[in-house]
């Protein structure tokens, strides 16, 4: 993957503290998305260009790379590849652990619900209760990130919620609202819950 090579593997973990590190951790996230989406349009691109009729593959490339990104965020990350990679994904699996501790500790010792973030965050090693919601709250703004350079794209089959039960995502591989704006919220796709040797 080609984040793994730009903001995720760059990570500072010394200079964050626990108030900001949240931001922070989104930041590097939404551009290794953006640099990931941008690097598959511009080679998926040439490829359409030589075999019509796989317009619909894009929002498929990019949903799955969305969904590789979650499993590195969340610790679910299968692929280790070869040696250099493997060396490379155990240091970005220190780091984001190093980003989430202090996280939870912002978490359970600020505001009003940091008794209750105490009592469903108890995993304090690898954090996967934690991470699972860090990405559930932010999975909308790194599809954003990961198609803001997609000219068109639809999807393969219907995924949006409309009010006949399914619309197409065929702006950019993003669903619509009501009045045919972007509807930022929704993401077209699972594959993000999907265990990673089944997509």
């Amino acid at each position: 993957l080609h984040l793994c090579h730009h903001n995720l593997e760059s990570i500072q973990t010394n200079n964050y503290d626990s108030s900001k590190a949240k931001h922070n951790l989104l930041l590097e996230v939404y551009m290794a998305a953006k640099y990931e989406g941008n690097s598959i349009e511009t080679y998926y691109t040439r490829y359409q260009d030589t075999n019509q009729g796989t317009a619909s593959q894009l929002c498929t490339v990019l949903a799955r790379s969305f969904a590789d990104i979650g499993d590195i965020v969340r610790g679910r990350d299968l692929f280790y590849g070869n040696t250099h990679e493997s060396t490379q994904r155990k240091q970005l699996e220190k780091k984001l652990k190093t980003i989430f501790k202090k996280i939870y500790k912002d978490v359970t010792t600020n505001g009003k619900k940091s008794a209750e973030a105490k009592d469903r965050y108890k995993d304090t090693t690898n954090f996967y209760e934690l991470r699972e919601d860090w990405w559930t709250a932010n999975r909308a703004t790194i599809w954003e990130a990961i198609t803001c350079h997609v000219v068109s794209g639809k999807y393969f089959r219907p995924t949006c919620i409309d009010e006949q039960g399914g619309a197409q995502a065929k702006n950019k591989c993003r669903c619509e609202n009501k009045s045919g704006a972007n509807a930022d919220d929704e993401v077209p796709t699972y594959f993000d819950y999907v265990p990673q040797y089944l997509r």
